[in-house]
């Protein structure tokens, strides 16, 4: 699937599907057993991810690329930033203006739309919390390809690892398809991304969540 129809894919599930559960499982409301291990994990990668960047980020533009309902773009705020947070959801982004605080709302620009449109200038750092997660090995390094054409510093971003766990889940996935389900996570290794790379980026793993169904490694990409 190309990235285009693999995004469109994503733009339906996330703001027609499925944008009350994302919403929920990001706030503090109960939620299953199940969602409640994703929730940890979801909030173990959040910190991993942000160890990457500088701890001060006074001065800094940072791009929060899939920001959802606006959890990451509101610490690195907390930190300093400058953050232009975009979702390809503009129910998600919305739910992201009501949470941020009053205090912060000045230092967050939200945006509904492609998180790698050019249009958005350059950044002193990025993340993508799971939002390049869905896509092909060679859509992934394009994309960190065109970011580090803008970024003067890391690029931090996830993968869904290619264990034997996630892969038998996704040939599950594939064999009993169902209108309801999220788009396939397709697992990769962090060498099989690096292949495709046209740009001078080096991709580094900076460590791995598992939580119940909750799976991700975090990768560090620098020139």
């Amino acid at each position: 699937m190309t990235y285009e129809a693999t995004r469109q894919s994503l733009e339906t599930y996330f703001d027609r599907t499925a944008s009350k559960t994302w919403e929920r499982l990001t706030s503090d409301a109960p939620v299953s057993r199940i969602r409640q291990t994703v929730r940890a994990g979801r909030d173990q990668m959040r910190r991993t991810l942000l160890n990457i960047l500088p701890h001060d980020l006074n001065g800094s533009r940072v791009l929060d690329a899939g920001c959802g309902p606006g959890q990451m773009a509101v610490e690195l705020a907390n930190r300093g930033a400058d953050v232009v947070a975009v979702d390809i959801s503009p129910s998600l982004i919305e739910v992201a203006k009501k949470r941020t605080p009053e205090d912060l709302a000045s230092r967050i620009s939200y945006h509904a739309g492609d998180m790698l449109n050019a249009d958005f200038g350059s950044f002193d750092a990025v993340i993508a919390m799971d939002s390049l997660i869905h896509y092909e090995a060679r859509d992934i390094a394009s994309a960190i390809d065109g970011l580090m054409s803008r970024t003067r510093g890391p690029i931090a971003f996830t993968i869904a690892p290619k264990t034997p766990l996630l892969t038998a889940m996704w040939y599950a996935g594939k064999a009993f398809p169902r209108s309801d389900r999220s788009p396939a996570i397709r697992p990769h290794k962090v060498a099989s991304v690096s292949k495709y790379l046209k740009s001078n980026a080096l991709l580094k793993s900076v460590g791995r969540v598992a939580s119940g169904f909750y799976i991700s490694e975090a990768v560090e990409a620098r020139g």
